[in-house]
């Protein structure tokens, strides 16, 4: 759409929080809900990209919004859902499903995975277990009950950036450590890709590999800075 506002600012909430205004005219989310966000740091990071914009405003330039207007329309409906949806990955997590060969492989996913297991089974009371190979392993219910309460305790702003990267990774392990500041964007890439960017290094990558990793690594990254802001 064309770009209708000369300049985006924040302003203080009449109910607390804060406003993203345009024109000193409150933003809404595209369901026509007031936004209102938790954090002026993330309320001037939305504006920023607000401003940021040209002639015509492009929405999927603006992720910090997309994130936003997610929390207030979309997760209050159905926030049971993506509990669900989020904790169930814990059952088949990427990180514990180790290759058996080759052995270079092997010690890849030993460096960069088992450390994650290790943090998450003492920072969150689960021990999840590794699998060889692809035959499934049932996780022990005490490391599922103790995940899943873990995404129970996220509000809604939280919780749309965990159910992002969880479902981008495909790792509800490498998405909580991103999110709780124990590794970087740059590594919750690594680890979420590390059997695909060792198929690359042995026999080359496609356009459209390309274009999806560069997607992922975008979305690791907003979703990391949307949180980092949301806290402040």
């Amino acid at each position: 759409m064309k770009r209708f506002y000369t300049a985006a600012g924040v302003a203080a909430a009449p109910a607390g929080g804060f406003q993203v205004e345009l024109d000193g005219r409150p933003i809404r989310s595209p369901a026509k809900a007031a936004l209102v966000f938790p954090s002026e740091a993330l309320a001037r990071g939305v504006a920023a990209e607000w401003d940021a914009q040209g002639d015509k405003v492009d929405p999927h330039a603006m992720p910090l919004m997309q994130l936003s207007s997610t929390a207030v329309d979309l997760v209050p409906v159905k926030r049971g859902e993506i509990i669900d949806a989020v904790a169930a990955y814990a059952e088949t997590d990427l990180v514990c499903y180790h290759a058996e060969h080759p052995q270079t492989l092997v010690e890849r996913q030993a460096r960069v995975w088992q450390p994650l297991l290790d943090w998450v089974a003492l920072q969150h009371d689960a021990p999840l277990q590794v699998c060889h190979g692809l035959m499934p392993k049932p996780q022990p219910p005490e490391a599922l009950r103790a995940l899943r309460a873990v995404v129970e305790t996220r509000d809604d702003w939280e919780l749309v950036a965990l159910q992002t990267v969880t479902g981008a990774c495909g790792s509800l392990v490498v998405a909580l450590a991103l999110l709780e500041g124990r590794i970087s964007p740059d590594e919750a890439f690594e680890a979420a890709q590390l059997d695909e960017t060792y198929q690359i290094e042995h026999w080359g990558e496609d356009s459209e590999s390309t274009k999806r990793r560069v997607n992922l690594r975008a979305d690791i990254a907003d979703c990391r800075r949307f949180v980092d802001l949301l806290r402040g």
